[in-house]
């Protein structure tokens, strides 16, 4: 033992493992192959039991707890008679409190991470458009929209959106300046499509218009059911701002159902008109190129016998009193900033245009 204590430190480490091989059973030496395992456990049968690499006892065998047994799984006990605590509180990870950026070397955790702030379950579904979207329509939208400038070239002057005041009388002097002529909406500015803002499906707004509600409640109801069935949201019920003596609609009246898909339902519902509605729909030219509200929003709408295409209609037609259903207006909101970056979206997913394009 006094030799031992003689020996330098990694020499004894050296020593007491090599000792620890040999005093090891050849049970448990994993290492050795199936039938030196057997040899060896009956030659030291007597020394050292063999312990199997698969369990013999079924974890269906444990006892069941029962209301009155409930008392024994006691967390806090449990937790007392671990040989290792887990690690403290100063030890976890914390996910940065604000968001700074792509370009931050910090970034915080993705949604579905149980560890970010925001946490929100999932997503348990990835749309197959948005997955082509993400892979391939987005890269070949900048690829499309790239447009080369050389070193030294001029900037382009910025259009002018606010008119200022002659300052011809007194009174013009210090005014804030004037809106765009015509109307008093500033549109926001159209940037180049980079990497930062390529435009994707932010929602997907539906509405329904039924002025015969008025005389027969049940056009609401086969409205909500068909517009229900066809985007999985439940319908809000919505009522007429103005009063129409032809039809007999008063203000206040409930008149039409409406909702909005977002998320990777909005996805699987443009993939679901793209695909399966409008390739039905007889002599359709595509969408009117007029459309859109300079903001990035395009809108299309369906004739009655148009529902009939989507599929959950079409599977459950006989569901549904055929001159009850009624047509829809259908607004595909973008995070473009002017409707000719939302055609090239809607164009990239698969959507025709026709007719003379107005940005």
């Amino acid at each position: 033992m006094a030799t031992l204590r003689d020996l330098p430190r990694a020499g004894r480490h050296v020593l007491s493992a090599v000792s620890h091989l040999k005093s090891c059973p050849a049970g448990l030496q994993r290492c050795a192959s199936s039938d030196a395992a057997v040899a060896a456990s009956t030659s030291n049968a007597t020394t050292a039991p063999v312990i199997p690499d698969i369990e013999l006892d079924s974890g269906l065998a444990s006892p069941i707890l029962t209301r009155d047994d409930i008392h024994i799984a006691d967390p806090r006990k449990r937790a007392s008679r671990r040989n290792y605590e887990l690690p403290h509180e100063r030890y976890r990870y914390h996910p940065p409190k604000y968001y700074r950026g792509p370009l931050h070397p910090v970034q915080p955790p993705p949604a579905s991470d149980p560890v970010a702030r925001n946490f929100a379950p999932g997503p348990f579904n990835f749309p197959r458009l948005k997955q082509t979207f993400h892979s391939t329509i987005a890269s070949d939208i900048m690829t499309m929209m790239y447009q080369h400038t050389p070193p030294g070239t001029p900037d382009k002057p910025e259009r002018i959106r606010l008119r200022e005041w002659d300052e011809t009388s007194p009174y013009m002097s210090n005014r804030p300046k004037r809106g765009p002529r015509g109307h008093d909406v500033l549109f926001p500015l159209e940037r180049s499509i980079d990497w930062r803002n390529v435009p994707e499906i932010r929602a997907v707004h539906i509405n329904m218009y039924m002025p015969k509600a008025k005389k027969n409640a049940d056009h609401l109801i086969v409205g909500r059911a068909v517009l229900q069935s066809i985007t999985g949201v439940r319908p809000v019920v919505t009522t007429s701002k103005t009063s129409v003596a032809q039809w007999g609609v008063i203000k206040g009246d409930r008149t039409g159902v409406k909702c909005t898909v977002r998320g990777h339902q909005a996805y699987e519902f443009v993939d679901k008109v793209i695909n399966l509605v409008f390739p039905k729909i007889k002599e359709w030219k595509g969408i009117q190129g007029s459309t859109g509200d300079s903001t990035g929003n395009i809108g299309w709408g369906f004739e009655p016998q148009d529902m009939l295409h989507f599929p959950e209609v079409e599977a459950n037609y006989s569901l549904y009193p055929a001159k009850m259903i009624p047509g829809c207006r259908i607004v595909l909101e973008t995070t473009a900033k002017s409707d000719r970056h939302a055609r090239i979206l809607c164009e990239a997913l698969g959507i025709p245009f026709f007719g003379k394009l107005v940005d």
